[in-house]
């Protein structure tokens, strides 16, 4: 496959940055933009050097590989349609609406043997690829995402706009079953949840604590993760990592604790001790990496060599059956309202 002939279906907040991404991509031909829009369409196209159509289907008999931007109720029907002709396809997250039309989606991939990969970008995070690399067995993780509110993804709730980035990056961390979900949830702006607190209890002991809102007055995506050696700050914002671990000093020599306790010991030497000799800090700035760019990079790459994307349609179904879960949670004490539109649920779930 000398040029491989892709194209972009939606073009709204999200997929004219496909769009830009795909079109600067090395050997890859953007043969469309399609958009229920003409007026989006059009500008994107015009400024991507490729052409607008209204209707994704034209192009069945045009392409080697789409990426699929379109929102997320259309998902199952646009991908579909483009895997059941063998056509490669790039999801946006989540893969689909629900469990059975993403289930259907991985078969009608396997049947074809077309190359499902899904976008759960924060995988191409580079301050989340660096501190996977140091993370060995978490045992407690802390992960908030709030931003205001966009008036984009309206279709769909938080859990499934927001939270479902930190379930991915939290199972991909913890590989072991979800034993228990808690979930707290409020419906402020339509009619899904816009903010919701969900804590995972995983069978081998490790518990995450997830925070997503989009009701939120400032934007903040950000993890701490504790594991067996030590304790890691992620700000995928900024995209820095920082690592707090005990040093040989602390591990191996005597206990500051007992050092405080003898006589004429000064404190506050010690105070200026904890942080740098006591426990080590390890500052992560990564290479700069736009993770969108890599994703996309990443499907091309695989199309090309028949190899396996990193969120496959198998993991995603993964991470959305974690997130309907917690939807349960929510639903099953919806009947409890207060006045305003405002939804309160707190329920525990085994």
């Amino acid at each position: 496959m000398s040029v491989l002939r892709m194209a972009v279906i939606g073009v709204g907040a999200l997929g004219r940055h496909h769009a830009r991404i795909v079109s600067q991509i090395p050997g890859v031909q953007l043969v469309a933009v399609a958009d229920p829009s003409e007026a989006q369409g059009r500008q994107v196209a015009e400024s991507t050097g490729t052409k607008w159509i209204a209707d994704y289907r034209t192009l069945i008999d045009d392409v080697d590989a789409v990426t699929i931007a379109v929102p997320t109720g259309f998902h199952s029907r646009v991908a579909t349609d483009f895997l059941e002709n063998g056509i490669h396809s790039l999801v946006e997250k989540p893969l689909a609406a629900d469990l059975t039309e993403a289930v259907r989606l991985v078969q009608i991939a396997e049947r074809t043997g077309a190359i499902l990969q899904v976008g759960h970008v924060e995988r191409f995070n580079p301050a989340f690829q660096a501190a996977a690399k140091l993370c060995d067995q978490p045992r407690y993780i802390r992960a908030e995402r709030l931003s205001p509110f966009s008036f984009r993804s309206t279709d769909i709730g938080v859990v499934h706009d927001m939270m479902i980035h930190d379930i991915d990056l939290v199972l991909s961390l913890v590989r072991s079953p979800v034993r228990r979900i808690e979930a707290f949830g409020i419906t402020l702006m339509g009619q899904h949840e816009d903010a919701v607190q969900a804590r995972l209890t995983f069978e081998d002991g490790c518990v995450a604590d997830l925070s997503a809102s989009r009701v939120h007055p400032s934007t903040r995506r950000a993890a701490t993760i504790w594991t067996t050696t030590r304790c890691l700050n992620v700000d995928f914002g900024s995209r820095e990592v920082t690592s707090y671990s005990p040093s040989p000093r602390l591990l191996f020599g005597t206990s500051p604790v007992d050092r405080a306790r003898q006589p004429g010991a000064d404190i506050e030497q010690l105070k200026q001790e904890v942080f740098g000799s006591l426990i080590e800090i390890q500052m992560e700035t990564p290479a700069p990496q736009d993770p969108l760019t890599a994703e996309i990079t990443e499907f091309v790459d695989c199309v090309r060599s028949g190899s396996s994307p990193t969120v496959t349609g198998t993991v995603a179904i993964a991470a959305l059956t974690v997130a309907e879960r917690i939807l349960g949670v929510l639903t099953a004490q919806s009947q409890i309202r207060e006045p305003a539109s405002i939804a309160y649920v707190l329920r525990k779930a085994a």
